[in-house]
């Protein structure tokens, strides 16, 4: 053979040994990636590994998206090949009982069909076809899950929600959870409404709503979950308590002063309860709600408060606690994968007694010197000035917010059952007759080991202290908290590190760090000067309304006023302005270091490129100029 021809099969022989190894790599390592990202973003959880391997049978995911309306949306495209790629890592994983399909809904076909009567949600493109982006979920008796929507925003819980829709199909039958809450956010009556968290509770359990004035509970509720409890009768105590006894499993949140309370009279504000606690059962669980609320200037939530003027400037309110990792207990199920803080509003300080029958674990504290603020002034807007007027450390150490009481316990009703109350209502009145004669004998210990899970706030399910209200993109773990709890309660916890992973946001620590410095070099300065301000305003307001009659500054002070409030209605001008300047003085000094930042970042991106191929060039013109030297 020549060589020339010998040159020419070698290269046809490379370039289909070539052709061939691509198409065996791509169909043995379709599933085998390296993640290099900070938080391992793009690789399964260990969560989704347990509930794949544990299928029972098959699950039939069909991917819907329509392709030529994608393409004419960045965001949209790319977040496509996201969740295309992550659906077929789940496909690698789960074998023979995951089959994915996907089809693409043109209209009036028969995939638009199928789409519509699963109920994915068509979006409007403004005079186009409609964009389709969901998933449909079905295992071997034709139940059927959706994902409606795949919303590009919600990208840090697409495995989390994925994972759940598994894990429903291949266990149909979810939980219960009995509800009893007096906030509305909370006791809405469809699952559609009300606080976010509610929502999802009902897409992983069965939500049970229980009236205030119940008579008996339900009686094949697994967990009972309290918010916010209204004052009860013994009768409805007991029958808490002998659910306790029998079950044990129980979430409770309570609250020293409800910031989201409402009242049932004319007076909303004046007749709401803000107080909830735990009764007859503090003696016997070991655990009391202190009367006052808590204020931690170490755990403050940084919040967006009214500068006047239409400005606003970020301040740290120590009565609403961000209470970060690092102060929840690291080696419990619930609390040991979260990576953000939990958001608290006037929260109460739980009292321990280790005397009492069963064991106390500290799953959420304070800083090591928070301070008791009183209830009544805490239920009300308070600001972040008035709250550090009314601190003062205490001494006692970290304040306890969050609970878990584990182990026998025993009766709250050492004397047996309490006489039903009969209520005036005649329908209530036989329902309590009936719960009566049905209800089965008083129980005095526990036949199983109870686990309860008490936290000191109520006001932490408000959208408004976890949720970006405009995206709805979670910025703390309120949720995961609560969504853990409930799971760990009824026995499912394959999902708690799927709702724990951090999202893919990286903060800027180094900004933070100078924002933190610059609110506590300027709090209190700023608080003092606010307080001034107001009052100098209150005054001059009284005397205007007794002299002058015109402008702000019109300096027209009528003869009614003596010589010594002239002087001191001139003195008030004067202060409110130097006021008003030393306060914008301070907003300027705030973020004169993070602009200062800013700046020399701007001007690094802009000449380090031309000044670094500049010196490069400059060094190799000089490295020639003394090779070209004789």
């Amino acid at each position: 053979m020549s060589p020339h021809r010998y040159l020419v099969l070698a290269s046809v022989l490379l370039v289909a040994i070539f052709g061939a190894a691509n198409l065996l790599a791509q169909s043995w390592f379709s599933g085998a990636r390296a993640d290099f990202t900070e938080n391992n973003l793009y690789t399964l959880s260990d969560g989704t590994r347990v509930t794949l391997s544990e299928l029972a049978e098959p699950i039939d995911l069909t991917f819907v998206y329509t392709r030529s309306v994608g393409q004419e949306f960045p965001a949209v495209r790319a977040y496509a090949v996201r969740v295309r790629e992550l659906l077929q890592a789940y496909k690698t994983l789960g074998g023979r009982n995951i089959r994915l399909r996907e089809i693409d809904p043109a209209p009036f076909s028969e995939a638009e069909d199928e789409a519509l009567a699963a109920g994915l949600i068509a979006v409007d493109t403004n005079g186009g076809d409609p964009l389709y982006f969901g998933l449909i979920g079905r295992n071997a008796v034709d139940d059927e899950r959706v994902i409606p929507f795949l919303a590009p925003e919600q990208e840090t819980s697409l495995e989390y929600d994925i994972t759940r829709m598994l894990a429903r199909l291949d266990r149909p039958e979810p939980a219960r959870i009995g509800l009893l809450s007096t906030l509305p956010g909370m006791n809405a009556l469809t699952d559609e409404a009300g606080y976010t968290i509610r929502r999802e509770m009902a897409k992983t359990f069965s939500v049970e709503l229980i009236e205030e004035n119940f008579t008996e509970l339900p009686p094949e509720i697994d967990v009972l979950m309290m918010v916010h409890p209204p004052r009860m009768t013994d009768w409805q105590l007991w029958q808490i308590d002998q659910f306790i006894l029998r079950k044990g499993r129980a979430l409770i949140l309570l609250d020293p002063a409800a910031k989201t309370a409402q009242g049932t009279g004319p007076f909303n504000m004046t007749n709401r309860q803000i107080r909830s606690d735990l009764d007859r059962f503090a003696p016997v669980w070991g655990v009391r709600l202190d009367e006052d609320a808590v204020a931690d200037t170490e755990t403050a939530l940084s919040i967006e408060a009214d500068a006047g003027e239409g400005r606003t400037t970020v301040l740290q309110h120590p009565l609403f606690l961000a209470v970060p990792p690092g102060l929840m207990a690291p080696n419990n199920i619930i609390t040991a994968d979260m990576s953000r803080t939990v958001n608290l509003g006037a929260a109460g300080r739980l009292i321990l007694n280790d005397g009492a029958p069963g064991r106390r674990e500290i799953l959420m504290q304070t800083g090591p010197a928070p301070s008791a603020i009183p209830a009544d002034r805490a239920a009300v807007e308070l600001s972040a000035g008035d709250t550090v007027g009314l601190y003062e450390a205490g001494d006692t150490g970290p304040a306890p917010l969050a609970v878990r009481v584990t182990g026998a316990l025993v009766s709250a009703f050492p004397d047996g059952a309490p006489v039903p109350d009969i209520p005036d209502d005649p329908i209530y009145a036989e329902l309590a007759r009936a719960a009566a004669e049905e209800a089965p004998p008083h129980q005095s210990t526990s036949s199983v080991d109870a686990d309860i899970i008490l936290l000191a706030d109520a006001d932490m399910l408000d959208d408004a202290l976890h949720l970006d209200l405009q995206t709805g993109v979670a910025f703390a773990d309120n949720m995961t908290f609560v969504l853990n709890a409930l799971d760990s309660l009824s026995g499912g916890s394959e999902l708690m590190s799927l709702r724990a992973r951090a999202p893919g946001r990286r903060p800027m620590e180094t900004v933070d760090r100078m924002r933190e410095a610059a609110q506590t070099r300027f709090f209190s300065e700023q608080a003092r000067l606010e307080a001034r301000l107001a009052t100098s305003q209150a005054r001059l307001e009284e005397l205007q309304s007794v002299g002058a009659t015109g402008g702000f500054f019109d300096g027209d002070v009528s003869a009614e006023l003596n010589d010594m409030e002239r002087e001191e209605l001139a003195r008030l001008r004067e202060d409110i302005v130097t006021t008003r300047t030393r306060l914008r003085q301070i907003e300027r000094d705030f973020r004169r270091d993070i602009d200062q930042l800013e700046l020399n970042l701007r001007l690094f991106t802009i000449l380090s490129g031309p000044l670094l191929i500049g010196a490069f060039g400059l060094l190799l013109f000089l490295r020639n100029r003394r090779r070209a030297k004789p």
